[in-house]
């Protein structure tokens, strides 16, 4: 009889093991009661320094020498750009049908997006904000994805505020006040927010490799 127990036990805990496995599996980024998710097709940043080159990956430069000509001399001028991202999306349906009949998607599970937030985050653990890493922030833009197709945007990366707050402003590298710290890697957590045309709630995580520094200006 205590075998027999124990053996119930057992198979009840593995059960159990296996509903939480295939929960996890069935979740992948597409909780909610929209019948739609939200995909991120594409995720890309650039420094304000130089705004058409956009990559995967971001080197943010907090203080950046720009020439200008003033009373007919040419002075490099300290100047502070906050970056950008721009993100393509597209429409998923969790149910998307048989292979030989696939499920389309309809008018209804359009997304329109309002908001954004972004996270920044160092792989050593370091994560106290406006010390180790810039304070999060909320963003708004509106976009609606449509059923087909894909949609994309452009949003605020990096703030020009956070680069005049510590801990950005600390790397500032100057002659009268050089810069402690040389260099931050951050992770950008990204995470978009939107609804469903008939108000379900609707979102979508992204990453992207951001670094900080007060790097050589461009000429």
């Amino acid at each position: 009889m205590r075998v027999s127990t124990v053996n119930h036990r057992i198979a009840a805990l593995v059960l159990a093991a296996a509903a939480l496995v295939t929960s996890a599996c069935g979740e992948v980024a597409r909780t909610g009661r929209s019948p739609a998710y939200l995909q991120i097709e594409s995720l890309e940043g650039a420094s304000g320094a130089t705004p058409d080159e956009f990559g995967t990956t971001v080197s943010s430069d907090v203080l950046t020498l720009v020439e200008q000509d003033i009373n007919g001399e040419k002075v490099r001028v300290p100047t502070i750009y906050g970056d950008i991202g721009r993100v393509t999306f597209r429409i998923g349906l969790k149910d998307p049908g048989p292979t030989g009949a696939p499920t389309t998607p309809s008018s209804l599970n359009a997304v329109t997006i309002s908001r954004y937030r972004i996270v920044y985050r160092r792989a050593d653990g370091r994560n106290t904000q406006g010390v180790d890493v810039p304070y999060a922030f909320d963003g708004a833009f509106t976009i609606t994805v449509p059923p087909s197709g894909t949609a994309g945007a452009g949003f605020d990366l990096v703030r020009i505020a956070a680069k005049r707050e510590p801990p950005l402003a600390n790397l500032r590298d100057t002659s009268s006040a050089p810069g402690g710290a040389q260099f931050i890697a951050t992770i950008a957590e990204i995470t978009f927010y939107g609804k469903d045309q008939t108000g379900n709630d609707v979102s979508a995580t992204g990453t992207m490799s951001v670094s900080f520094a007060d790097f050589g200006d461009p000429q």
